[in-house]
């Protein structure tokens, strides 16, 4: 789980989302609005926003379509949480069942952490301790 958590405004722009991604190498964002989780913008997301509307156009069109997009048009929401006290075997069919790529985990209605698929990997990996 990372601890570390950037989150983005539902109403900044798809491009400010992406280039936040691309330079950080992130795939999901935590939304809020007013301190509040809304909902998870993930590179899918991004993807399917920009698939669906610039199929035919090029990379400045595509630039100037997610500088006019809210993140919040194509966020999931509601988010999909988890506590931190949950078994990783039970976040793990959360996200298998959901097909979501990570769980935003929330303590007291506070965003405490991110859960994703590459954390769920890497427990895996190293075996039981």
């Amino acid at each position: 789980m990372s601890e570390k958590i950037v989150t983005i405004s539902a109403d900044d722009s798809l491009s400010t989302v992406e280039d936040i991604m691309v330079l950080g190498g992130v795939r999901h964002m935590p939304v809020v609005r007013a301190g509040q989780l809304v909902g998870v913008v993930s590179q899918r997301d991004l993807l399917r926003a920009s698939l669906s509307n610039l199929t035919h156009y090029g990379v400045d069109q595509r630039r100037a379509f997610l500088q006019a997009v809210e993140i919040r048009r194509v966020m999931s929401e509601p988010p999909i949480t988890i506590s931190p006290e949950a078994c990783v075997g039970e976040a793990a069919q959360e996200m298998a069942e959901r097909k979501i790529g990570c769980l935003p985990v929330m303590q007291d209605d506070e965003l405490v952490g991110m859960l994703t698929e590459t954390d769920l990997l890497q427990y895996y990996a190293r075996g039981p301790s």
